[in-house]
């Protein structure tokens, strides 16, 4: 076992000969001193792996110590030790990253807590969070095994995820290779009960079936409009639930947290179809025979969502909200930019629209750059790149600046996305789309059952650009590749985050209730 070094630094040092006995006789090495200027002197030429300092010492202070220490190595932890409550030492301290801060009279077990928050602290939360997720594993086992609904099925999927970031944070390999089979597992479930369940949502308005993404607006956002403040949503295009959660602990120093809710996205689980349907409060084949001149088929080599605010429109005279509303779609560093210098003049809007495509476009870009794909590898890195971009871009500052009014914000999105591992091969003339996780056309020729089937996309209400017509989706971490140039494009788009099939990921996604703290 470790044995840590401890650099113990008090003009009483002789008093505390118990307190450093008992540190010994629990492995730890501890080099006393009587005063500050010798601490930094051994600070400075000697390893240690925490440092004690008594806070009011003659000659030079414990404060002034600190900031010496600091300077010198601004990585090493420091335990401010004091008898002084005084709010201002307090703050200096903290100010200056201490690890922890502890008042006199203090007693073994309260240096030795300290000590092992600091050096044992990853020990501990991998040992912790391994016996629980054991505990865990087999609930969440059992549970893949019941004939479980779709309210179910978003928990479980929220615990994998829950476990996902516990494992990050304890950086923990072995336990996560347990985790991403479980996760494997559960996706393969999902997928049968989506095979089995999806159609008679859409059709049989008496089965029980989860919120879908054409009922986003009317259940969710449209009752926000009777209040006489002030409602924003954001659409972040391909925001997983990990990915919200990631993001979460930002937003929630400006906003409260009023309601975190997940909703099925339709499918395919693809901007196109479900954030077209999102818009319009319809199904694609609904949007395409009410508005044809809106809706843009795939046959046509045009932007699919060039439409939204339109359909919107059209939604809210459906539903006699006669209101005051604005859009905005950021497509580009310098759109988001401009917005968040004039989101000021939004406040006079019932309803504010801001569609986000940055995690959209980081999928694609990690698909077709080569240093996105060393720097999100898997799915921790891809949170963490998420996490990043998110604290320097525009979003937060408009989100920064929607807090300080008295508004309701609400954040969702339009789908997953998956990382796909395998490769399924399909056969389809030059008319069939270019998507990897779904394929619509005439002539689809494929073999084995590991695909969801709609022969009749009527009855998933898709349209259907000739009688013949029929759609294909990926399940589960497949991805379809043709036979021709087989390996390349295997090896091309092998770990790369892709959407529009069925998978937990995907399909899953989060809508959450905010308000601001400021206001």
């Amino acid at each position: 076992m470790q044995r840590y070094t401890i650099l113990w630094a008090d003009d009483e040092i002789d008093l505390l000969k118990p307190h450093i006995l008992f540190l010994q006789q629990r492995g730890y090495d501890i080099t006393p001193v009587n005063n500050g200027a010798e601490a930094v002197e051994l600070s400075d030429s000697k390893h240690f792996d925490v440092v004690f300092l008594d806070e009011h010492m003659p000659g030079m202070s414990g404060l002034e110590a600190l900031s010496l220490i600091k300077n010198s190595k601004p990585n090493l932890p420091v335990v401010m030790i004091t008898k002084n409550e005084e709010e201002r030492i307090m703050e200096e301290a903290i100010g200056a990253k201490i690890e922890d801060y502890l008042i006199k009279p203090i007693n073994p077990s309260q240096i030795l807590l300290s000590v092992k928050k600091i050096l044992d602290n990853k020990r501990l939360v991998i040992e912790k969070t391994n016996l629980n997720y054991q505990q865990e594993f087999g609930k969440i086992s059992m549970a893949l095994l019941d004939n479980m609904n779709h309210e179910q099925w978003a928990d479980i999927y929220k615990k994998l995820v829950f476990w996902e970031l516990q494992m990050d944070e304890a950086d923990n390999g072995d336990m996560a290779e347990v985790l991403e089979s479980q996760k494997v597992d559960a996706n393969t479930n999902f997928c049968r009960f989506i095979r089995k369940n999806y159609e008679s949502w859409l059709n049989n308005p008496n089965v029980e079936r989860p919120m879908l993404s054409h009922q986003l607006m009317k259940k969710v956002v449209f009752p926000e409009l009777a209040s006489h403040t002030s409602t924003f949503l954001f659409v972040i295009d391909n925001l997983r639930y990990d990915q919200w959660k990631v993001l979460e602990p930002i937003i929630a120093e400006f906003f409260n947290v009023d309601r975190e809710e997940t909703y099925y996205s339709i499918l395919p689980t693809t901007t196109a179809y479900a954030r077209n349907a999102i818009f319009s409060g319809m199904l694609p084949s609904e949007m395409e025979k009410t508005y044809p001149d809106l809706w843009i088929g795939e046959d046509i080599d045009e932007g699919k969502n060039n439409f939204e605010e339109e359909f919107l429109a059209k939604q809210l005279k459906r539903n006699n909200l006669n209101i005051k509303f604005s859009y905005h779609k950021i497509k580009q560093l310098e759109e988001g930019r401009d917005l968040a210098d004039s989101v000021n003049n939004l406040f006079g809007n019932k309803l504010n629209v801001i569609v986000y495509n940055f995690v959209d476009m980081l999928s694609h870009a990690r698909t077709d750059m080569a240093m996105i794909r060393e720097l999100a590898p898997d799915e921790a890195a891809y949170r963490s790149i998420t996490k990043s971009w998110f604290i320097h871009s525009p979003l937060l500052e408009i989100l920064k600046k929607v807090a300080e009014k008295k508004v309701k914000v609400i954040i969702t999105t339009d789908h997953g996305t998956i990382r796909v591992k395998r490769a399924f091969k399909i056969v389809g003339d030059k008319s069939v789309n270019t998507n990897l996780r779904y394929k619509q056309g005439k002539n689809l020729g494929y073999e084995g059952d590991k695909v969801m089937e709609a022969p009749k996309p009527e009855r998933f209400f898709l349209p259907k650009q000739n009688v013949s017509t029929t759609y294909v989706f990926a399940i589960e971490d497949q991805f379809f590749a043709y036979p021709n140039n087989y390996n390349y494009y295997v090896n091309f788009y092998k770990d790369t985050f892709q959407h529009g099939g069925v998978s937990l990921e995907e399909m899953i996604i989060p809508v959450i209730s905010l308000t601001s703290k400021n206001a």
